[in-house]
């Protein structure tokens, strides 16, 4: 591998594979859809070439993809899907349809490897079972944007049909933290509203909590010695709110809310927020989008990486680590004003 074209390069898991990718001798075209922002969160870094584009007008970027050894998609629609109302046809638009456009041209211009970044969103099982990623969820248990996964997923299936030369896996990601998040992201968001003790207390729900570079290693060991149409989970640890909360202020100082919110009163809130969303025009911390995933997916984010530490090496480090990293980049870049010790 000496050339990768890289989409989403200025996300959360884009950006650290970047720059995991340059640490390795690779050379990096990073689509970006703000070329101020990628050359903000890109700037320094050798042997990168930042690549205007979207995926909703793949052919204006197709010809950049040339000569490319592997494709690493990591761009999709996901932070405005939670953010209130009916994004739909935007998911679909972007995450199918743009990913079905990509593959194609892609091909056309020569590439014949590909990972791709799926989501635990196509997983499923009964609560407290262990997953794995034979696990496929039922779309009809699926919301907007988890639909929009497992059609996408398909999407790339359809190609290794068409293409008996082209080689696609798929790394599955959890929830997502760690530094480099310059969005934010929920997980960012999340941080942020912790150290500025805004969250009342732990909300109900689990989560699957995984560090952004190593689903970045995981996709490079994809691209190196994933097999043809397998899945691989990078899904992280299962964990509760109240377990992450404690790991924050293990590492920060900064004092977990003892309480705790209950399902209905996060209802409320998020009906109170869509509302004052509509009316400012600015986007929702939580929405009831959000609170009704929350609830369905509670005990039902655990997962057996046996398949991706065998196949790719996969390891995952401590959560300690990555939330004290991601609270550093969140400080150093002036997200916060102050971060209070440990």
């Amino acid at each position: 591998m000496e050339v990768a074209f890289v989409t989403g390069a200025t996300g959360l898991l884009g950006n650290n594979l970047v720059r995991a990718l340059v640490e390795r001798g690779v050379k990096v075209r990073a689509l970006a859809r703000s070329r101020q922002k990628a050359t903000a969160q890109l700037s320094g870094l050798d042997g990168v070439e930042i690549v205007g584009g979207d995926l909703a007008a793949v052919d204006a970027f197709a010809p950049a993809m040339a000569g490319a050894d592997v494709l690493f998609h990591c761009a999709a629609y996901f932070r405005e899907a939670y953010g209130g109302g009916d994004h739909a046809r935007a998911l679909h638009n972007t995450n199918v349809t743009g990913t079905r456009a990509l593959i194609a041209a892609a091909y056309v211009a020569g590439v014949r490897r590909m990972v791709h970044t799926s989501s635990i969103a196509v997983l499923d099982g009964p609560r407290g079972a262990t997953l794995d990623e034979t696990s496929l969820r039922d779309p009809e248990n699926a919301d907007p944007y988890y639909l929009s996964k497992i059609e996408t997923d398909e999407v790339v299936f359809a190609a290794l049909r068409q293409y008996p030369d082209f080689n696609a896996c798929m790394v599955l990601p959890g929830w997502m933290h760690g530094p480099g998040d310059a969005g934010p992201t929920s997980a960012g968001q999340f941080t942020l509203d912790y150290m500025n003790r805004k969250l009342p207390g732990a909300t109900p729900g689990t989560f699957s909590v995984v560090d952004a570079r190593d689903v970045a290693s995981a996709a490079i060991a994809a691209a190196e010695s994933g097999r043809r149409g397998e899945r691989y989970l990078a899904a992280g640890r299962h964990m509760t709110m109240r377990d992450l909360m404690d790991v924050y202020e293990q590492v920060t100082g900064v004092p977990a809310p003892k309480g705790s919110v209950p399902a209905a009163a996060l209802i409320a809130i998020a009906t109170v927020a869509e509302l004052g969303g509509k009316l400012s025009g600015k986007p929702v911390l939580i929405s009831r989008a959000t609170v009704k995933l929350m609830l369905r997916e509670a005990e039902r984010t655990r997962f057996n990486p046996a398949k991706s530490e065998r196949e790719l090496g996969l390891t995952f480090r401590a959560a300690e680590d990555t939330i004290r990293d991601e609270v550093a980049w969140f400080a150093a870049n002036g997200f916060l004003q102050s971060v209070q010790a440990a």
